[in-house]
């Protein structure tokens, strides 16, 4: 049996909600037709495309921002970021993947209603409804990959997408197609969004009564009940449909169209609506990595944060690749101190601010708890024993800046996604529960003030009842601003409200993926070079040094859009590149 098989029925024992879709083959060598009898290999189909969803791991493109760098010489975003990126050199590209995705996911569409998925004929019906739901949906989530990632304007300034694909393609299909106009592709992703909503539950969980437009419950129950969790669900592609529009509403993809800031923030608000507005924000949703409650997440259950996530297992890789050495870690990832100076006051004050009450001799007190949180600075303790990490240049430990190659090279280290009660001594290495969300709801509130300012101004609510000052003042209030009289000062500013809900979105979001789109989809300045501190400790306070370049950042304005491959370009001239890409 070949690997791609057993890889299938992997994910089909894992997924599959109840044991007559398990119909096992001796086959090695299948057919399409064979799909028609055997419910594990047209599962394995639809299989293919969450097995090409983000894994568990976590990219750190926030490498190529002037939020990180990296103490790894070969790390492909820091190559990126310091002039190696190309059409031929893209360690950002979605093109293979997403339309490997779609094509399986097409054949899917296309086949599943002919699948016999068990024999009762009103189950199969629900069960063909129900995967169709979920192809549509992925396709949907692998275009928005496809659009974030290569669409752009050309040289004659059009604003493209991809080539649309809505059928299987065959080895007599002709692959010289042109791209499609962006709004053509947005057209379509709102179309399988529309097709996914309606033929997918809100969630997957056991009915008790019967939901509108279903005959009997014990079919829907048998189709929908909670053995699907972790499918795609109405719920998700609803978050989908709130990520593509805050995507097309970005100054990168937007001719100054209000209406795409109006869709962006309704689309997010009738989901955040659903979770209970303002109110329904998760008082621990800040430090969801490592609160207590991971150990007691059952089978494809969330915590009150998460709408989507990879599975939970137990490991120590983030540590190995992240703690400080003398922690036996690597060391990876390294804050800059432009992230560390995004931080405001304990009082929501920008530290740049005469009120912050900043003091640059003493940089780390009076700060947002959010950078206690997310950042180990000088001075702080990390690991299973509370060590005190030094990461002055003078330290007598190899914590110290660029003591060694696993050092940081900025006075700083990553804390956020790290397990602190991880040992990764070699005689006594332990390991914890982690997991990584696909979606939370944090990311969600941020789109919908986001939207909401641009559409409303800071405290238009619409229909919602909720504004894009509420849901800021909300967010500042779980990381401890209290009183926020900075935040009271430009209620009625939109450009500075915007500012901050950019910096909010920074904050909150560090880490995971975001900074690198976020920067190219508002237009803003990708060459801000990665700065540092040089601290040294004497028998008095301690010094602290501005390094104002650790690294460059190479970047030309065309990059605000990323390539299309080089090669596709050479084998299929009806593809068009990006403008400033060869």
């Amino acid at each position: 049996m070949n690997k791609l098989f057993l890889i299938l029925i992997a994910f089909t024992l894992t997924f599959t909600s109840c044991d007559d879709l398990i119909e096992p083959n001796i086959a090695n060598n299948r057919n399409l037709e064979d799909m028609y009898e055997d419910a594990l290999f047209a599962q394995g189909i639809l299989l293919n495309g969450y097995t090409r969803l983000p894994t568990n791991g976590w990219t750190f493109n926030d490498v190529a921002t002037d939020d990180a760098v990296s103490n790894d010489l070969q790390n492909n975003y820091r190559r990126s970021a310091t002039g190696q990126w190309d059409s031929n050199f893209n360690p950002f590209d979605q093109w293979t993947n997403s339309k490997a995705a779609i094509q399986y996911l097409n054949i899917f569409i296309a086949e599943a209603d002919k699948v016999i998925w068990t024999r009762d004929e009103g189950a199969r019906l629900l069960f063909a409804q129900r995967l169709k739901g979920e192809a549509y949906g992925l396709r949907a989530l692998y275009m928005y990959y496809l659009l974030q990632a290569h669409a752009g304007v050309t040289d004659n300034n059009e604003l493209l997408g991809v080539p649309i694909l809505l059928e299987p393609e065959s080895a007599s299909s002709n692959f010289n197609i042109p791209r499609n106009t962006f709004q053509q592709c947005l057209a379509q992703i709102y179309s399988d969004i529309e097709k996914a909503s309606a033929m997918l539950p809100l969630d997957y969980e056991t009915a008790t009564t019967l939901p509108p437009g279903f005959t009997n419950l014990s079919d829907y129950n048998r189709v929908f009940d909670n053995q699907a969790r972790q499918r795609v669900s109405k719920r998700i592609v609803m978050f989908l449909k709130a990520q593509v529009a805050l995507l097309a509403a970005s100054p990168a993809f937007n001719n100054g169209n209000q209406t795409a800031w109006v869709d962006a923030a309704n689309y997010a608000g009738e989901l955040l609506t659903l979770n209970g507005g303002v109110a329904g924000i998760d008082p621990n949703g800040l430090t969801w990595y490592r609160n207590a409650e991971i150990e007691t997440l059952g089978s494809g259950v969330n915590s009150k944060e998460v709408v989507w996530r990879g599975d939970i297992a137990n490991s120590n890789n983030l540590e190995l690749d992240h703690y400080p050495p003398s922690l036996f870690g690597s060391g990876r990832l390294n804050p800059t101190q432009n992230l560390v100076d995004a931080f405001p006051a304990s009082n929501g004050y920008p530290i740049s601010h005469p009120l912050s009450n900043y003091n640059a001799s003493n940089p780390y007190t009076n700060r947002d708890s959010r950078l206690n949180h997310f950042i180990l600075v000088n001075g702080q303790t990390a690991g299973v024993s509370g060590s005190v990490i030094s990461t002055a240049s003078n330290s007598t430990t190899v914590d110290g800046l660029n003591k060694v190659e696993t050092s940081t090279r900025t006075g700083y280290y990553m804390k956020k996604l790290l397990r602190q009660d991880i040992n990764l001594n070699p005689q006594t290495r332990t390991q914890q529960r982690h997991y990584r969300p696909r979606m939370r709801y944090t990311e969600l509130y941020l789109i919908y003030a986001e939207a909401a300012n641009e559409a409303w101004g800071p405290q238009g609510t619409s229909n919602f009842g909720f504004s894009a000052y509420d849901v800021i003042a909300a967010l500042r209030k779980r990381a401890g601003i209290t009183t926020d009289n900075y935040l009271e000062s430009i209620k009625n500013d939109k450009d500075a409200m915007r500012n901050l809900i950019r910096n909010e979105r920074r904050l909150e979001l560090c880490f995971e993926g975001f900074r690198f789109w976020d920067l190219r989809r508002w237009k803003a300045n990708l060459t801000e070079p990665a700065k540092g501190v040089n601290i040294q400790v004497t028998t008095g306070s301690p010094t602290y040094t501005l390094l104002p370049e650790v690294e460059k950042r190479v970047f030309t304005p065309d990059m605000i859009y990323g390539p299309i491959p080089y090669f596709e370009t050479l084998k299929f001239t009806a593809l068009i590149q990006n403008k400033g890409w060869r």
